[in-house]
């Protein structure tokens, strides 16, 4: 059997939350090296990135009571501000951690959003760490960046939109950090059309989730060496590893250095300004020889805003 969320899930997801946040754009752009790609401009969402929706959906999931206790949960950045951003439109408090490799423009924006921002631990598992505790120890209400149906479900409306704008897409490439945006996306996409490939792109300096399908277990990384903070987990959990597994055809891996001058290329070309991890994607699509061969109708999740391109 599959591993997969049911389409029901992520329709009903895209019903709760559409009211309150953006329908992205769709632009059609010819990179560099000729290859045609469409992206699914997440970059303009509300909060920065296509969080606000497993976000949203989550806490509009919430009873009055787990509202109040407040929300907990850790980030690389767009995660928590997906929380604080559904956090303050429901009314509930919010403590975001974030690992001390979080950029500084994403603790001064969560600190403007959220009710209190704690910066401690070198890297997002040990910020998890302490917001776990913190959600045992103080009783809030921990709402995970991406082990979780009701985010995963969230995430997956964007994979919804994306088939309803451009249906004869062929290749889908979606950046992984934890696994969330993939597994949800991955979902939709696959129900509706189950011909699509899917294609995930890691950090070389965090290859999480490829190196756990490759070992068919999950695997914890010794060591995080990337800039992409938001791809830099050092462990998935098992229900991202068994979707991304049965759903996702490959995963690619791209070099700091070529993510930086792809968001170098959004901004000087597209005028987005784009973090690394967005820039994921199209890495991949500038730097990979086989890649940049056709391979029919090519699209791409810019999936978060920042300076990087700059």
């Amino acid at each position: 059997m599959t591993n997969h969320l049911p389409l029901e899930l992520i329709q009903a997801a895209r019903a709760r939350i559409s009211p309150r946040i953006r329908r992205t754009p769709q632009l059609e752009v010819v990179l560099d090296n000729g290859q045609p790609v469409s992206l699914k401009l997440e970059c303009l969402q509300i909060s920065g990135s296509f969080k606000i929706r497993g976000a949203l959906n989550t806490v509009l999931g919430l009873d009055d009571a787990a509202l109040k206790r407040g929300l907990v949960t850790a980030s690389g950045g767009n995660h928590g501000m997906g929380v604080a951003t559904a956090g303050a439109m429901a009314g509930a408090p919010t403590t975001i951690y974030l690992p001390k490799n979080t950029p500084a423009s994403k603790i001064e924006k969560l600190r403007k959003t959220a009710t209190k921002v704690i910066v401690e631990g070198d890297v997002w598992d040990d910020a998890n760490a302490l917001a776990l505790k913190a959600a045992e120890t103080q009783g809030k209400t921990y709402v995970h960046p991406f082990a979780d149906l009701a985010v995963m479900a969230g995430q997956g409306t964007v994979g919804l939109e994306i088939l309803e704008d451009v249906p004869d897409l062929d290749v889908l490439l979606v950046a992984i950090g934890g696994g969330g945006l993939i597994s949800g996306v991955a979902s939709a996409v696959k129900a509706i059309k189950p011909g699509i490939k899917v294609i995930g792109i890691e950090a070389v300096g965090a290859p999480t989730l490829k190196n756990s399908v490759d070992a068919g277990r999950l695997v914890t990384l010794d060591v995080i060496n990337t800039r992409a903070n938001t791809l830099a987990p050092r462990r998935s959990a098992e229900i991202n590893l068994n979707i991304i597994s049965d759903l996702v055809d490959d995963i690619l891996l791209v070099e700091d250095e070529d993510m930086q001058s792809a968001a170098r290329w959004l901004w000087e070309n597209c005028g987005l300004g784009v973090e690394l991890s967005a820039a994921a994607a199209i890495a991949a699509l500038r730097s990979d020889p086989a890649l940049a061969k056709p391979l029919g109708k090519v699209g791409a999740i810019i999936c978060g805003a920042g300076p990087d391109g700059f």
